[in-house]
């Protein structure tokens, strides 16, 4: 059954994309954001009164996060980066229990930038070597980008290869975000670059799959998913 509005529990509600979300969903008539919980916080009753919930939080809140969500069969998405193995590894096992967006970036400009480096690695082959540049704020903790990590699997997966892509990481400024995939080949090169003028394109990337995911089966799905790319 379709919600007419959809009331989220924010984890990370103090952050930059906590604030962001917040602003945004102000003005979205089908999003209530209905509870938000930040570093120390319990989550318990806030869990009780929500349709999903959107985490913006750290890495290692992920476990009472996925146990007060399975505890009240509650979807998840998650948009923190920088997890272990092991949080990974809780993510994915919750997912069978749970339906999950977990997405490293939740912009539709870069999800289609995931989408066109697939394409673009496997039309040029393996005469062309691979790399990736990413620049963001220097207060971002993780290096690689989630986003960065990502397009690396995306170009594994398409070269076919075990071989690490190069990933170069700049830290600088109050930059957003900008991702550029390099394809340097005999005498031609090729770049895809994508820029974050502002934090928006991700809260609003997030809202959308929080829409989305009400009622979907249990499963580990990705902001592609959330687009039918």
């Amino acid at each position: 059954m379709k919600l007419s509005r959809v009331r989220v529990l924010l984890i990370g509600a103090a952050g930059r994309m906590g604030k962001t979300i917040v602003d945004l969903a102000k003005d979205d008539p089908k999003i209530d954001v209905a509870a938000r919980c930040d570093l120390g916080d319990s989550i318990e009753s806030a869990m009780q009164n929500c349709d999903v919930v959107i985490d913006f939080s750290q890495a290692d809140a992920i476990a009472e996060i996925r146990r007060v969500a399975l505890e009240h069969s509650k979807p998840l998405v998650i948009g923190t980066t920088g997890q272990s193995k092991e949080q990974c590894r809780i993510i994915e096992e919750t997912a069978q229990s749970l339906p999950i967006v977990f997405a490293s970036n939740f912009s539709i400009g870069v999800n289609v930038l995931f989408w066109l480096t697939r394409k673009a690695a496997e039309q040029l082959g393996v005469d062309f070597d691979a790399e990736i540049v990413e620049r963001h704020h220097k207060m971002k903790k993780d290096a690689p980008s989630g986003t960065a990590k990502t397009l690396a699997e995306v170009l594994k997966a398409a070269k076919t290869t075990q071989a690490d892509i190069p990933i170069q990481s700049i830290r600088e400024g109050d930059v957003v975000g900008e991702h550029t995939v390099i394809f340097n080949g005999p005498a031609e090169r090729l770049e895809l670059t994508h820029r974050a003028a502002s934090r928006e394109i991700f809260a609003r990337g997030a809202l959308r799959a929080a829409k989305w995911i009400i009622g979907k089966p249990p499963g580990l799905y990705s902001m592609q998913d959330v687009l039918g790319l």
